[in-house]
């Protein structure tokens, strides 16, 4: 197959800095004040706290406290919108820091989790963050009703200004919030019915928009302290390799190095005055690996692994129910269907970094995460000192999508680093190919499914049998359930609040063959979602068309108990015509899923020219998250999702020779351009009574949307992506 839009050449491009700085907008020289003190809680540490959540300073600024993580996804704004709504302060004069997770420690975690991750960053603390500024407004009111000696229930708050009508005195929260911060917090507060919300549900801007626009906003790349050395590290190209041997004295003498050191087992790092220096003496360094068994190690081999999985008598089992084999053997027609997709990377803009300070007392991290707990238990590890003695500094990320959340190599590696400088911050920078082959993969996995038929071209069996892969194995094995991962089948489970399938099915099994090969898993975007739902919409493609059906009214016979499902299916149905004719030549594809708490459902208009080049015209999303936050976020992370999704579909592929990932940038590990981006079209449906995500369920209806599509216009069925892999011409 050619794909029409070019992959992205390896023509040099300016930088997002030069870029500002051609536009006259960017400062040089990012400084954040030693020690970091500005990028955790109040600046103004004379300004008493309302509550953990709410700081309001004399000037009417409200400081609104977020512990999830920014990554783009908008989920800083979100929360602070929910805060705010239950607040009734003026949106106008917010502001937001985070909390350190070591203040969170040694306030028996009073901002409660700090993962943002699985679209959780708002459907899991939604309710307590709503109740921090509940809580903080019944203060606030409280605090005025005594000044005035007037009953609280008798004065309102709207804005950040407080009333009592009965005597006409106001204030401002500024006048009382230190008076306020004194109250005992109200043990029970009312939160607000959605449909009364002002500030939440609304589409307001972005609160981190204009840092990034004119250059302000700090990523770790950018951090400064006083004193800072850069760090470079090349870790043994196969994992479960090791360090053999290394020449330090082959770079100590080259301009600005300052020290050469073994990294743990299997990696060497130089430290510089600055990071290129750092980097061209790695280059130089002599380094003996001693790369061990897996160096053996192929696609070719692991792909032979997973198909004698699908034939394996022994699986665990995510969704059974009826007698799949009785159905399969009195079926009238018997379909049949092996797909499979490869490893992919994170690809995160930003490479893996973190700056270190460690001395015996204490370490402090300034890093990009997704989980600053979890990065400060690795500093703690690392840095041999107790928790307590330990702090991160956690900072925007350029870019997450996984891989800065459960895993945190490169703070370990930061660490390691610094503990051998005491007293100096050493910056660690992964340069990219470094990042592209010490990845933690989207799991790779084969399915094979066999479906029956009666005569009437009704779904009567189904078994998916999933050869591959275990994130939890690797990363959580403690949550792994009777040596099962459940969250192997995503978008398979029989019923419940977060991944269940959306069709009745009389006899169904859904299994899974484990097997992990030696390439480390993570939590990609989407996870298992993503390949589940490729599996299972394809394939019910391929049966509506053995049954002779149409795709969308196939799956509407099996969705009766699926309300939910069914109606953003029938969504962009209805958005994209299914019931009318396309233009000349585009061709249409539909499918519909459920994970991270939301029903969303993709169809997309595609087109395939005589030579095989494919064009995506069209696609058309619905989601329904049960509550809406931020309609615009919403609607810019659908889109996103299909970036990424799409970039999956068509492009994403790393493999594996001599036990390495081949990939090492993005001009073998290509990312959908803009030109080849396809209009979005969103419906947003919330129909309420839960809360849903959205950072990550619309990714995984990109691919089948755009697949069944493919084998309407061609029809060839492309069941092993990525799709510039596959020859579309016709036959």
């Amino acid at each position: 197959m050619s794909i029409d839009r070019k992959a992205p050449s390896r023509a040099p491009r300016p930088s997002r800095r030069a870029l500002l700085a051609g536009a006259g907008i960017f400062t040089l020289g990012f400084h954040i004040p030693f020690p970091a003190r500005a990028l955790t809680l109040d600046a103004a540490p004379a300004t008493p706290e309302v509550n953990a959540w709410v700081v309001v300073r004399p000037d009417e600024t409200v400081v609104i406290r977020i512990a999830r993580s920014e990554m783009g996804q908008g989920t800083l704004t979100g929360l602070a919108q929910l805060v705010a709504e239950e607040l009734d302060c003026d949106w106008a004069r917010v502001t937001t820091e985070y909390p350190s997770p070591g203040q969170n420690l040694a306030r028996k975690r009073v901002w409660g989790d700090y993962s943002t991750g699985g679209s959780r960053g708002v459907r899991d603390s939604h309710e307590y963050v709503r109740k921090g500024g509940a809580a903080a407004r019944t203060m606030l009111v409280a605090a005025a009703a005594k000044g005035w000696g007037v009953p609280a229930a008798e004065c309102r708050a709207e804005r950040g200004v407080i009333t009592h009508a009965a005597s006409g005195r106001s204030t401002t929260y500024g006048a009382v919030a230190a008076e306020a911060a004194k109250i005992e917090p109200p043990k029970d507060v009312v939160l607000k019915d959605p449909k009364d919300w002002t500030i939440a549900g609304k589409p307001l801007k972005r609160l981190d928009t204009l840092p990034k626009l004119d250059g302000s906003q700090v990523y770790g790349i950018d951090l400064k302290l006083p004193g800072l050395l850069n760090a470079a590290i090349r870790d043994c190209p196969v994992t479960g390799g090791s360090v053999k041997s290394f020449d330090a004295a082959a770079v100590q003498g080259m301009p600005g190095v300052k020290r050469v050191v073994q990294v743990g087992d299997s990696a060497v790092a130089v430290v510089a005055d600055t990071f290129w220096r750092a980097k061209t003496a790695l280059d130089a360094l002599p380094i003996v690996w001693d790369e061990g068994p897996n160096a053996r190690v192929s696609s070719e081999t692991i792909a032979q692994v997973l198909r004698e999985g699908l034939d394996a008598e022994q699986a665990f089992v995510g969704n059974k129910a009826g007698d799949v084999a009785g159905a399969l053997k009195g079926a009238d027609k018997v379909v049949e269907a092996v797909y499979g997709v490869p490893f992919q990377n994170h690809a995160t803009m930003e490479p893996m970094n973190a700056t270190a300070l460690w001395t015996a007392e204490r370490c402090e991290v300034w890093t990009p995460t997704q989980n600053g707990e979890a990065a400060l238990a690795a500093t703690a590890d690392a840095a041999g000192l107790p928790a307590t003695s330990c702090e991160v500094y956690k900072i925007h990320l350029g870019g997450g999508f996984g891989r800065r959340g459960a895993t945190h190599d490169w703070v370990r590696q930061a660490v390691l680093i610094a503990k051998e400088m005491p007293g100096t911050p050493v910056k660690l920078i992964w340069t990219r190919e470094e990042d592209m082959t010490h990845g933690r993969y989207h799991p790779v996995t084969q399915c094979r499914m066999r479906a029956a038929l009666d005569k009437d071209g009704n779904l009567t069996g189904l078994h998916m049998r999933i050869s591959g892969q275990s994130i939890l194995a690797s990363v959580a094995p403690q949550r792994m359930v009777e040596g099962r991962d459940p969250v192997t089948f995503q978008g398979l489970n029989p019923g419940g609040p977060e991944a269940a399938i959306g069709y009745t099915i009389p006899n169904i099994l859904v299994d899974h063959a484990m097997r992990n090969p030696h390439i480390l898993p993570g939590f990609w975007r989407g996870v298992n979602l993503n390949p589940n739902a490729i599996y299972l919409e394809c394939f019910m493609d391929e049966l509506a068309h053995a049954a002779g059906q149409d795709p969308l009214a196939f799956r509407l016979k099996l969705m009766g108990n699926h309300p939910k499902h069914r109606a953003v299916l029938e969504a962009v149905a209805e958005k994209i015509g299914w019931d009318t004719k396309p233009p000349e030549g585009v061709y249409r594809g539909i499918c519909q899923t459920m994970g991270f708490g939301s029903y969303v459902a993709g169809a997309a208009e595609v087109s395939v020219s005589d030579k095989g080049d494919l064009k995506i015209h069209r696609i058309v999303a619905a989601t329904d998250p049960g509550h809406a936050v931020n309609p615009q976020q919403i609607d810019a992370q659908v889109a996103g999702s299909f970036v990424y999704g799409l970039s999956a579909a068509l492009y994403g592929a790393c493999t594996v020779k001599d036990g390495r990932i081949e990939q090492t940038n993005f001009d073998s590990y290509p990312v959908m351009r803009m030109d080849a981006m396809p209009a979005v079209e969103t419906i947003l449906m919330p129909s309420g009574g839960f809360w849903g995500g959205v950072g990550e369920p619309t990714i995984a209806v990109a691919a089948p949307a755009v697949l069944n599509a493919v084998f309407a216009a061609t029809g060839k069925r492309v069941r092993q992506l990525p799709l510039k892999d596959t020859d579309l011409r016709r036959a």
